[in-house]
């Protein structure tokens, strides 16, 4: 960092062209080997961040591959739930009990239910 170039007052005075030789040559001495010797940590630091976005970028990817693979099953068993709760409704009705309780050979009964009652007064004397 000794060498570091200290703008003069002149090249602020020089000619657009004469500054931009004056540019591309210090561009040229930042790109040299020394240049890059000098920079070591900086281009340490931009390859590491390179890595962490690049491990970022597969993570996010295996993530959203896992999502629609979690979505596509969320589908199925949605449909499987839709299918039997059908079933059931229909498994419910009193045609279906009926015709499944006759393979049984348990009938429908015809009379309305009716309640027994038990004369209170004839089992208080008994």
């Amino acid at each position: 960092m000794a060498e570091e170039r200290e703008i003069p007052e002149q090249d602020e005075q020089l000619a657009p062209a004469q500054r931009v030789r004056s540019d591309w040559k210090a561009l040229v001495e930042k790109v040299s080997y020394r240049g890059i010797v000098n920079n070591v940590p900086f281009i340490a630091f931009v390859v590491l961040l390179c890595v962490v976005y690049i491990t970022n970028n597969q993570r996010t990817i295996e993530t959203q591959r896992e999502l629609n693979r979690k979505t596509e099953q969320l589908k199925e068993l949605r449909w499987k739930y839709m299918d039997i709760k059908s079933q059931l409704m229909s498994a419910g009705m009193e045609t279906e009990v009926i015709r499944n309780a006759s393979v049984q050979g348990l009938k429908p009964i015809m009379l309305p239910a009716y309640r027994i009652k038990l004369d209170s007064a004839k089992t208080v004397a008994n």
